[in-house]
C-alpha cells in the first residue's frame, strides 16, 4: 500500500475533449486557444463546485467530488459554456465509487468505470452510471434518459448508463453508444420460430409457441430479453444473426422451427452467439401435443440455464412454464386468440375475443385464457371501441376469475392495474396491482410501459420517463414505446427530442396514426401552425371518413381564430355521437371546444366523460390541457378522481 492513502467514497469525473489530435494538425494556433478556454472553464467550474482536479492526461481531466449532486451540476455547466464560440467537443463521465485517494492522485474499480462511461459519450453529453442516478433522481432540476445496460471493459458488473437530458446538453442516440460497448452476455433476442407444417394457417401455432418461450424465459431473474413486438420485426426476413443482434443490442438469438402434424409437433430449436454466429445449443423435440408445456418448458430452462450465471442447483429442474393441462383444441384456440390479440388493433381485439371465449368454453380452468381476454377489454376500453361502462367491469371480472385460479399470473395483474387505473379511479389499488406484476415478472416490457402511463396520470413525469425508457430498452422497436416515450418528451418540454422520436416512429412505421398526431401536437405547442395543419389534414384524409380524424383539426382551427372551420369540425363529431352510440366522443368534443376557447364547453363535455368513465380523462395533466389547469373547475374535477392538485 502507498503510504498515507485514503479510502472513501467520492464522485469521479472523467472530462475528454474530442479530436483534438486533428485539431493541432488543422490549425495549431487554434487548437492551442481551444485547449486554453478548456482548461480555464474547467479549473473555474470544478472549483465552483466543490470539486478537484487530481490530473491532466491528454486532452482531459480526472476530478472528484465530495458530492454527486455537485458533480452532475459542475458536469452541466461545463457543457453549457463549452458550446459557446470556439465549440469544445467535450464528452463528460461520472461514477460514484469507492476509491483509494493520495497526493498524486486516485485508483480504483470507481476510476475505471467513470472512465469507460466517458468513453461511450458524444460532443457534449454528460454520462454517468445507475449509483448516480439512485443519487439524483428525485431532483426535479436533472432530466434524465436511460442510454442501456452495458459490459464494459475490465468492470466486473454490467452498468446501467444514464444521459443528462437538461436543456442545451446533447443526449445521445442509444444505437450509436451501443457500437461502442458489449451488450450482456445474459440478454437475448427470440426470433419468431418457423412454421414447417404443411398448412399455412398453423402460423399461429408457431406464433404462439414463440411467444410462451419468450414470456417464460423473460421471467428468469438477470436476464434481459427483448419483448416481442421488437423480435417479430424480423418475422420472414433473411438478415444475418449478427446484424439483428447489433440492432437488437443482444447477444445471443433464440431461433427455431415448429411442424405441427395431427397431435404431434416437432419443435426444433438454436441457441447461436450473435456477435461470431456460434451455434451455443440446438436441440429437436418430438412430443405429443398433450405435452406442449412441458416441452416449451424445457426449452425454456435449457436457455436459462446456459446463460443464468452461479445457477443454483435448486433451480436447475425448476419449471419455468406452468402446466394448466389444457386440452388440445383449447389451447389450439387460445394461440390463435394470441395471434389476433397481438396485433393491437380494435378490429383484430374483436377477433381475439372469439377465440379466448371458445378456449375457456373448452377448459373452464385456464387462466391465461381469462387474463388475455381480460386484456382485449382493457385495449377496447381505452381505445374507446367499447364504452368503458362495459368494457372495465368485464375486463375486472376476468382478470380477478384468472387470480382466483393462479395467483400468480403477472399478465392477470397487469390487467388488474389497469382497471383500476382507467376505469375505477383506485390509484393505491393500481400501484399494489403494478408492484405485484414487477414481483412475479421484474422484466416485463409491458409492465414497464403500463406503469409509465400510470406515473403520467399522476403528474409524475420524470419517474415515468425512467420506465418508459427502459421498456424501450427491452423493446426497442416497438412503434407503441417509442410513442409513449415521444409523448414524455413532449410534456417534459423537450420539443427536439419529442420532435425526433415522432419522426423515428414514424420511420419504424409510416402508418402509424397516433404518431402523426403526436407529430402534429408538437408543431402546435411550438407554434408553428402551417406545419401542423399540413400534419392534420393528412390524419382527415387517411381516415378516409367525413366524421373522423378531425378531432386535432377543430382544434387548431380554433386556436387559428377559424371559428367557422371550427364550428363544423364539432357538428361533425356531435352528428357522430348520435350515429355511434357504443363509442364515446366527449372528450374529443372537449378537445374542439378548448381549441376555440369555449372553457365552459369544453369543462361541460369533460363533465360528461366523466361520468361515463372515459379513460382519457386520467390524462387531463398533461400539456395538451395546459389551458385549463388553472381553472378551479379543473381542479375540481381532479379532486372528484381522488387526483391530488
Amino acid at each position: 500500500m502507498i503510504e498515507g492513502n485514503i479510502r472513501l467514497l467520492a464522485a469521479i469525473m472523467f472530462t475528454d475533449m474530442v479530436g483534438f489530435t486533428a485539431m493541432m494538425q488543422d490549425d495549431e494556433e487554434k487548437a492551442i486557444a481551444i485547449r486554453t478556454k478548456h482548461r480555464q472553464i474547467l479549473e473555474k467550474e470544478i472549483l465552483l463546485h466543490q470539486g478537484k482536479i487530481l490530473q491532466y492526461y491528454g486532452d482531459g481531466t480526472l476530478s472528484m467530488f465530495g458530492s454527486v449532486i455537485e458533480a452532475v451540476r459542475c458536469a452541466a455547466a461545463i457543457q453549457l459554456e463549452m458550446q459557446n464560440e470556439p465549440v469544445i467537443p467535450l464528452r463528460i463521465g461520472i461514477h460514484l465509487g469507492d476509491i483509494v485517494y493520495y497526493d498524486e492522485g486516485i485508483y480504483g474499480d470507481g476510476v475505471n468505470v467513470a472512465n469507460r462511461i466517458e468513453s461511450l459519450g458524444v460532443p457534449g453529453s454528460v454520462l454517468f452510471s445507475d449509483k448516480v442516478y439512485d443519487e439524483i433522481k428525485n431532483h426535479a432540476e436533472f432530466k434524465v434518459s436511460t442510454i442501456g445496460t452495458f459490459e464494459l471493459k475490465n468492470v466486473r458488473r454490467p452498468i446501467e448508463v444514464f444521459a443528462l437530458a437538461n436543456q442545451g446538453l446533447v443526449t445521445p442516440n442509444p444505437n450509436d453508444i451501443r457500437s461502442k460497448a458489449l451488450p450482456s452476455f445474459k440478454s437475448i433476442a427470440v426470433l419468431p420460430f418457423v412454421n414447417m407444417s404443411s398448412d399455412p394457417e398453423n402460423e399461429y401455432f408457431s406464433d404462439g409457441i414463440t411467444e410462451e418461450i419468450l414470456n417464460a424465459i423473460s421471467k428468469v431473474e438477470g436476464l434481459q430479453v427483448t419483448s416481442r413486438t421488437s423480435s417479430f420485426v424480423f418475422k420472414g426476413k433473411n438478415l444475418d444473426i449478427r446484424e439483428i443482434g447489433s440492432q437488437l443490442n443482444v447477444s445471443t438469438i433464440l431461433e427455431g422451427s415448429v411442424r405441427k402434424f395431427g397431435n404431434r409437433v416437432r419443435i426444433t430449436s438454436q441457441l447461436i452467439n450473435s456477435s461470431d454466429g456460434y451455434h451455443i445449443w440446438s436441440e429437436s423435440f418430438d412430443r405429443d401435443l398433450e405435452d406442449i408445456f412441458e416441452v416449451q418448458d424445457e426449452i425454456s430452462r435449457r436457455i436459462a440455464n446456459i446463460l443464468r450465471e452461479k445457477l443454483a442447483r435448486s433451480d436447475i429442474n425448476k419449471p419455468i412454464i406452468k402446466n394448466y393441462k389444457a386440452n388440445v383444441e383449447a389451447y389450439n384456440n387460445y394461440l390463435k386468440g394470441l395471434y389476433h390479440f397481438n396485433k393491437f388493433l380494435p378490429y383484430s381485439m374483436k377477433e381475439a375475443i372469439k377465440y379466448f371465449e371458445k378456449a375457456i368454453e373448452l377448459e373452464p380452468k385456464f387462466p391465461p385464457a381469462y387474463a388475455r381476454l381480460s386484456g382485449c377489454y382493457v385495449f377496447l376500453g381505452a381505445k374507446g371501441a367499447i364504452r368503458s361502462e362495459i368494457a372495465y367491469p368485464r375486463a375486472k371480472e376476468l382478470a380477478y376469475t384468472a387470480l382466483s385460479m393462479d395467483d400468480n399470473d403477472s399478465d392477470s395483474h397487469l390487467g388488474l392495474a389497469m382497471v383500476r387505473l382507467f376505469f375505477d379511479w383506485d390509484w393505491e389499488g393500481a400501484e399494489r396491482s403494478f408492484k405485484r406484476a414487477f414481483e412475479i415478472n421484474p422484466s416485463s416490457c409491458t409492465t414497464h410501459h403500463y406503469y409509465g402511463l400510470y406515473l403520467t396520470a399522476l403528474n409524475r413525469y420524470n419517474e415515468a420517463l425512467e420506465y418508459i425508457e427502459k421498456a424501450y430498452t427491452l423493446d426497442p422497436l416497438s412503434v407503441v414505446i417509442n410513442e409513449a416515450l415521444a409523448h414524455i418528451y413532449l410534456n417534459l418540454e423537450m420539443f427536439d427530442k419529442a420532435k425526433e422520436q415522432f419522426e423515428k416512429v414514424l420511420d419504424l412505421d409510416p402508418s402509424y396514426k397516433s404518431a402523426l398526431y403526436g407529430l402534429g401536437w408538437y408543431y402546435v405547442l411550438t407554434k408553428q401552425y402551417d406545419e401542423a395543419f399540413e400534419i392534420f389534414d393528412e390524419i382527415k384524409r387517411q381516415a378516409n371518413h367525413p366524421l373522423k380524424g378531425i378531432t386535432p383539426l377543430g382544434f387548431l382551427y380554433g386556436i387559428t381564430g377559424k371559428m367557422k372551420d371550427a364550428e363544423d369540425c364539432l357538428q361533425k363529431l356531435i352528428e357522430r355521437k348520435k350515429l355511434e352510440p357504443d363509442i364515446s366522443v366527449n372528450v374529443d368534443i372537449a378537445i374542439v371546444y378548448l381549441g376555440m376557447g369555449n372553457l365552459d364547453k369544453a369543462f361541460e363535455y369533460l363533465d360528461y366523460a366523466y361520468e361515463e368513465r372515459s379513460g382519457a380523462v386520467v390524462f387531463l395533466r398533461n400539456i395538451y390541457w395546459r389551458p385549463i389547469h388553472n381553472d378551479p373547475r379543473f381542479k375540481l374535477l381532479l379532486a372528484k378522481m381522488g387526483l391530488k392538485d
